[in-house]
Order: structure tokens, then C-alpha cells, then sequence
């Protein structure tokens, strides 16, 4: 199976004579291949969207919600396709795949309200017969580069409310699992998205610099690894584009003594292991309060983790597949092994894991570090697997410490039964995105997504009403008229013009 990429309403099989194999998690089986596009074919797409632009831009909103409305009932008539097509090539389980196509589809549904959410505002008289009013107009053409990790949810995030705003979109998916993305993009079609308003270019670092160095290209939504992040961020800027690029993260998740210990265990295993760990927001470091705290927690978590049901997608009861590449589990095994020689306990673990009739799949086992300290490089570093750390702070004042001087400022919670200390928590935190009682804080659509410090580059989140200003800019008209009716006007009410 050859993916393509979509350029102008139409699948095109690429000319660059360039192909990437993409795998079979579960198998280590090469099952196709896709296309890596040239700068040629990318100026197709920047060429194609910026034809389509004026059309598209000048389409009143209530029109560009009807292709939303379109859409969002194609994508849940569709749904398990998306589901297959998604954990076919990523390897997480079907009801995870489902989990996402429906986060994305919270954005879409938010995208159908666009007439209200561009609605403008209006000062009468601010001086003598001067009014003033502000309007918010399409940035242009715009890109969106996405990660493997949520090859449906995350491009959802970033394109239903671009072209609600009346932009026109290119998409350059991650080549790892580039089924989904490309299929969205023949439901948009299909939903009456003009030719050319919507491409997709599968590729990897030529396609992302022609991107970014593209003139025509106003502005860039990036979701991925820090490193690429800032080399998004800085090239992109310097060339006079719009940029927000959302980044590595490490999301502490505070267990305080007073907390519910069967909440706190059953939020940690979908937080934790959800999608193989291979999530921007899972929780991956545990700051359990105090040692009587951390004792009861492990003790409660360990059984459940080595009772995880791991294995290939489609299989009956499968809890967790695998991650997304080898090298994807030789790093995350080389974490481990570092941990355990730093001095980490190893409570459960998942190095050594084989499965029958997959044993030359990407399989990684849920693991459990205990005693890990912030010193070592399973805490510090975005591991991006199913390894939870468990760290032993002795106050709350300590552990809240680890969660504000840490590099990254994604995500985080805290359990407690103590509402002034969840206040004070959520008020005074240094991260984006806080969840008391709620393990995993990713916001519905009509808010905004985005962290903190070394987790995001740029001034706008999102999805939400942040997401309607990166993709716009703004415009104030200050105007005034001359006073009175011209003597002879009529007005035609009925064709909507007037005459003279």
C-alpha cells in the first residue's frame, strides 16, 4: 500500500522518486510505503492554496461552517475507518483511535459556530460622527506539521479552524502513519471544500524547510519534540511568518496523602499507558507525598500494571500496543536501563517483553520506576513510552518545587480532597494546563490547548478562541460619514442595494 499525497482536490503518487517505508508496529513488517515530497511538489501545494485563497477568503463564514457541518458528519459516518486507518500504521488500540477522531471532532464541531466566533467589535460615536469597529481577516495561506502520535487529532486541531477563519491549509503529516490525515483530507473534499483550499504533502526535513522558507506561507502550527520545535520556531520567524509550536513536555501528576488512592491508581493507568505513553500529556513522573503515601500507591499500581493486556490492535481486550518505530524501543529500553543503574527501583518491568507470533515487534511492557530522584535522566527527559517515575517528595512544598523549576510546562494535576490546596496549586503553577482530580487536563475545543516554558514557542495556543486569533489578523476601521440623507436617495431594501 503506497500512500499519496493530496494537492488540489486530487491524490497525486509524488515525482520525487523518493519513498519511506511505513510499518507494521505490531510486526516490524513493512505493509507500504509513502511518498517524500520534493520543493517542487510543495510549491504545487503553496501554488494551489494560494489560487484557491480569494475565493475561499471572501466565502461568507455561514458558508464556510456549512462545510464544517459537512464534514463533522462524514467523520462520525466514517469513523471506524479513521479508527483502522489510524492504528493500522500507529499501532495504538482501536478504542484509543476512536479516543482521539472524537477530541478532533470537538474542534470541528467548535469550527461550525464561525459566524459568532468572528464577529468583530463595534464603538458608535467615539468622537464626532466617527465610529469604530475591528474585523477579523484570514492570515493566507497556511501550514500545519503534525506528529505520529495523533496523525487524526492533532491535524484536526489545526486545519477545521484555519479554513473556518477562511485561510487555506497545507498538511505535512508525520511519513510514519500517514493514512488518516490523507483521508480527512478526501472527506473535506467530499464535505464541498473547494479544490486547492486544502492539501496534504507527505515529506521530511526538505518539505518542512520548503515550508518554512516559502514566502506565500504565512503562518506554521507545529506539534512535536522540542528540538524541532525551536528549529520550527526560530527558522519561521526569521522569515517573517507567524509561528506556534507546541512542544516536548514532562507532566507531574501530585498525589497528596488526603487523596482517593482507587481514583488516583485507575487515573494513573490510562494516564500513564494510555497510547503506549507515546502522548504529549500523559503523566510520566508521579510526586507522591510523603513515603507512606508513595508505599500505598505502588503497592496498589503494580498488580494492575503487570496485569496490562498488551498486543496488536485488533485484538479482543488488547489495553496497549506497541510504540511506533524500533528505535522508539531501543530508547525507551535504554531509559530504563539507565534508571535502574542511576539507583531507580524497578517495581514492574516491561525490558524483555516478547508476544507470541510478534516477536519482532515494537512491543515495550508497562513499566514502574520507584525511588527515582530529579537527578536522573528517566525524570528529566521526555521518555515519550510506558514508564511511569515514581519520585518521593517529603512536603507539598517540595513537590510543587520539582513541578515549577522543571524545564517543561505542559501539563499537570493534583489529587486531593483539600480544596484550598487545589487553588492554590492551579493558581500559582507554572504549566499550561492543570488538573485537579483530572489526570490527564487536555481542554474541551471551545478552550485552548498550550503549555508553558520549554513546552511551547509562540504567543497563541490552540484550538479555541486562541486558535481563531493565530489563524486571523486583526484590522480596526475607524470611519465617519457625512451627516444627514442626500436629497433624491431611495432605498432598495429588496435587492439589497441602494439606488440614486
Amino acid at each position: 500500500m503506497t500512500s499519496m499525497h493530496f494537492i488540489n482536490g486530487s491524490k497525486s503518487e509524488g515525482n520525487s522518486g523518493r519513498l519511506q517505508d511505513i510499518c507494521n508496529p505490531a510486526t516490524g513488517a513493512v505493509v507500504g510505503s509513502v511518498p517524500l515530497a520534493s520543493v517542487s511538489e510543495v510549491n504545487s501545494a503553496v501554488s494551489a492554496a494560494a489560487a484557491a485563497l480569494p475565493g475561499w477568503a471572501k466565502t461568507p463564514p455561514a458558508k464556510r461552517a456549512q462545510v464544517m457541518f459537512n464534514f463533522r458528519d462524514l467523520i462520525i459516518k466514517n469513523l471506524d475507518k479513521i479508527a483502522e486507518n489510524i492504528s493500522r500504521q500507529h499501532g495504538k488500540t482501536l478504542d484509543d483511535a476512536k479516543g482521539e477522531v472524537a477530541r478532533g471532532l470537538e474542534v470541528v464541531e467548535f469550527a461550525c459556530g464561525i459566524p459568532h466566533l468572528l464577529k468583530g467589535e463595534y464603538s458608535l460615536q467615539v468622537a464626532g460622527a466617527v465610529d469604530s469597529y475591528s474585523l477579523r481577516q484570514p492570515v493566507g495561506v497556511v501550514a500545519g506539521i503534525t506528529p505520529f502520535n495523533f496523525p487524526a487529532m492533532v491535524p484536526m486541531w489545526m486545519f477545521p479552524m484555519a479554513l473556518a477563519c477562511g485561510n487555506t491549509f497545507i498538511l505535512k503529516p508525520s511519513e510514519r502513519d500517514p493514512a488518516a490525515p490523507l483521508y480527512l483530507a478526501e472527506l473535506l473534499s467530499e464535505a464541498g471544500l473547494p479544490d486547492g483550499c486544502m492539501n496534504v504533502v507527505n515529506g521530511d526535513k526538505e518539505a518542512v524547510d520548503a515550508l518554512l522558507d516559502h514566502p506565500d506561507v504565512a503562518a506554521i502550527s507545529f506539534v512535536g519534540s522540542t528540538a524541532i520545535g525551536k528549529y520550527i520556531y526560530s527558522r519561521g520567524c526569521a522569515n517573517g511568518k507567524r509561528v506556534q509550536a507546541l512542544c516536548g513536555a514532562k507532566n507531574h501528576m501530585i498525589i497528596m496523602p488526603d487523596a482517593d488512592m482507587n481514583q488516583v491508581v485507575d487515573a494513573a493507568m490510562g494516564a500513564a499507558y494510555g497510547s503506549a505513553g507515546e502522548r504529549c500529556m500523559a503523566v510520566s513522573a508521579v510526586l507522591a507525598v510523603g513515603d507512606e503515601t508513595a508505599d500505598r500507591f505502588v503497592d496498589a499500581l503494580a498488580p494492575k500494571v503487570r496485569a496490562l493486556k498488551i498486543g496488536q490492535y485488533d485484538e479482543p481486550g488488547v489495553e496497549m500496543g506497541p510504540v511506533i518505530t524500533r528505535e522508539s524501543k531501543d530508547r525507551i529500553l535504554d531509559y530504563i536501563n539507565q534508571g535502574e543503574a542511576d539507583g531507580a527501583s524497578v517495581v514492574v518491568d516491561g525490558r524483555g517483553l516478547s508476544l507470541q507470533g510478534y516477536e519482532d515487534g515494537f512491543f515495550v511492557g508497562g513499566t514502574l520506576l520507584d525511588h527515582v530522584t530529579s537527578d536522573m535522566s528517566v525524570y528529566r527527559d521526555e521518555i515519550f513510552g510506558p514508564v511511569l517515575s515514581v519520585l518521593r517528595p517529603k512536603t507539598y512544598e517540595e513537590a510543587v518545587d520539582l513541578v515549577m523549576t522543571h524545564e517543561y510546562g505542559n501539563g499537570t494535576a493534583i489529587f486531593t480532597r483539600d480544596g484550598d490546596t487545589a487553588r492554590e496549586f492551579a493558581s500559582n503553577v507554572n504549566v499550561g494546563m492543570v488538573g485537579v482530580n483530572v489526570p490527564i487536563p487536555v481542554p474541551v475545543a471551545y478552550h485552548s490547548f498550550g503549555g508553558w516554558k520549554g513546552s511551547m514557542f509562540g504567543d497563541h495556543s490552540m484550538h479555541g478562541m486562541e486558535g481563531v486569533r493565530f489563524y486571523t489578523k486583526l484590522k480596526t476601521v475607524t470611519a465617519r460619514w457625512p451627516s444627514g440623507v442626500k436629497d433624491g436617495a431611495v432605498f432598495n431594501f429588496h435587492s439589497g442595494s441602494d439606488t440614486k
